[in-house]
């Protein structure tokens, strides 16, 4: 397999943050290029991501993602540096728009403008990597400036974006150093490319420069109809409770009625109708869930498009530890081929 291999997993799956490091270990061993954190409202990513990078000698250290409401551009920016430095010069900055939940009953702010926001955000940390300060005069960050205290390193971290509407990709494109979207058919997938695309040749460069490493999630079992049952009660849940956008996303790429069908049970809260809405074909464009020959084969298509730089896998919910062992090895299959 030609593309990367990422490996994404939920902090909430381990009771201490050492068990992220436990599983980046296992990952390094099994292949992979990369692991990958999220954070929301749970532990914050820079321990467990510490942990990891300090317990790994070549896999990438990455995060997906972190609000641009969370944190100041300049603590973003000390946050990147400082986990570079961890994990010796490893480490990928993950950024994204974030949504109106986290923004506004975690972090207490209003939700305003977020792609301006993003865009200036990034510029900050630009602005400390290239000249140690983050001195800005924008529309949302007006800072003075202040210099950072250590030597910025020749080669800082990557910027990778995750978005999903085409202004949004296109502004990643312009901006990031990488792409990371999520529940995408292939169609879709290749649609948003070309937003990606022109983003980069605004900044001069072209999509080869942009690491494009779309977020599946799936599981493998050989009993195919539970792996599938757990995949398409995740799905449902994504489009249906996660707010407006991977609903909205997906209903773009083709299939409204799934989508409004989904979202009409989650009024109700009844997941088994939110589940059962999800049909075989939009669960078999959208999760890698089957056997571990399934698995495989989805993940090896998947990365096998034009454009994709990685794969960066993730666990749908309710996945067994049994079931990870078995989805991680059938997927290390392809690092070799």
């Amino acid at each position: 397999m030609n593309a990367e291999l990422d490996l994404l997993v939920q902090l909430n799956d381990y009771e201490r943050p050492q068990g992220v490091a436990e599983r980046a270990v296992q990952a390094e061993e099994l292949g992979f290029d990369r692991i990958t954190v999220g954070e929301t409202t749970g532990w914050n990513i820079v321990p467990p991501l510490t942990l990891a990078a300090d317990r790994t000698e070549t896999l990438g250290i990455s995060n997906d993602v972190v609000s641009p409401f969370g944190r100041s551009p300049a603590l973003l920016a000390q946050t990147a540096l400082t986990m570079h430095d961890a994990a010796d010069g490893r480490f990928r900055l993950g950024l994204g728009p974030s949504s109106p939940a986290i923004t506004e009953r975690w972090h207490g702010l209003e939700f305003d403008r977020p792609l301006r926001r993003t865009r200036e955000t990034i510029e900050v940390i630009r602005s400390v990597y290239e000249d140690g300060n983050p001195a800005y005069d924008g529309e949302v960050f007006d800072i003075a400036g202040l210099g950072y205290e250590r030597e910025v390193p020749e080669n800082p971290p990557p910027i990778d974006i995750a978005t999903l509407g085409p202004k949004a990709t296109e502004m990643a494109g312009r901006f990031g150093d990488g792409w990371t979207p999520q529940l995408f058919t292939t169609a879709g997938l290749e649609k948003r490319l070309e937003d990606l695309a022109r983003g980069a040749d605004l900044a001069g460069t072209g999509l080869e420069d942009v690491r494009v490493a779309p977020i599946v999630r799936g599981v493998a079992n050989e009993d195919r109809e539970a792996a599938r049952e757990k995949a398409r009660s995740t799905i449902a849940f994504m489009l249906g409770a996660y707010g407006p956008y991977y609903g909205d996303s997906v209903a773009e790429q083709g299939y409204p009625e799934v989508v409004e069908a989904v979202r009409a049970a989650w009024e109700e809260r009844d997941t088994d109708a939110m589940a059962a809405a999800v049909s075989d074909e939009v669960l078999d464009e959208l999760a890698p869930a089957g056997t571990p020959e399934e698995v495989r084969e989805w993940v090896a298509e998947y990365a096998a498009l034009e454009g994709v730089d990685a794969v960066r896998l993730g666990f749908v919910d309710g996945t067994t530890e049994a079931e990870k062992e078995t989805t991680m090895e059938a997927v290390a299959e392809l690092v070799d081929e």
